[in-house]
């Protein structure tokens, strides 16, 4: 039976990821996007003893848009999910991806040393875990 190599988190997540104020607009917040495949933001701590927070698009669409409010009246921090479940980025990703079923989410952010180095979703995991094992 031929063994699995160990591919980690580190080895996956995207290390480009847009970060907003939670003070900022839902309008200020999508202006400020600057990763064109970004999904989701991650909500900057407000200070060394808070905890992130993330909102994803998907967030957006249901609390503003499908509500009919304004994304100009409606801050990041109204609609945003804190704390986030985060991972180390040397997890086993076959692990992470139990962590995401048993949770029913589908990214979080990878934090070394309480900073956030990184993003990781179900489709980093699949894409360049999985297909590109040699």
């Amino acid at each position: 039976m031929k063994e699995r190599k160990l591919v980690r988190v580190r080895e996956v997540m995207k290390t480009r990821y847009d970060m907003v104020n939670g003070m900022a607009t839902v309008a200020e917040a999508l202006q400020q996007m600057r990763h064109v495949d970004t999904k989701s933001l991650i909500v900057d701590k407000r200070s060394e003893d808070d905890e992130y927070g993330m909102v994803m698009l998907s967030d957006i669409s249901r609390e503003v848009l499908a509500q009919d409010r304004s994304p100009e009246r409606v801050n990041i921090y109204e609609i945003m999910s804190k704390p986030v479940i985060s991972v180390n980025p040397e997890m086993d990703i076959r692990y992470c991806a139990r962590l995401f079923e048993r949770f029913g989410i589908s990214r979080a952010p990878v934090v070394e040393n309480r900073k956030i180095i990184g993003i990781v979703s179900h489709t980093d995991m699949v894409l360049r875990g999985l297909i590109h094992q040699p």
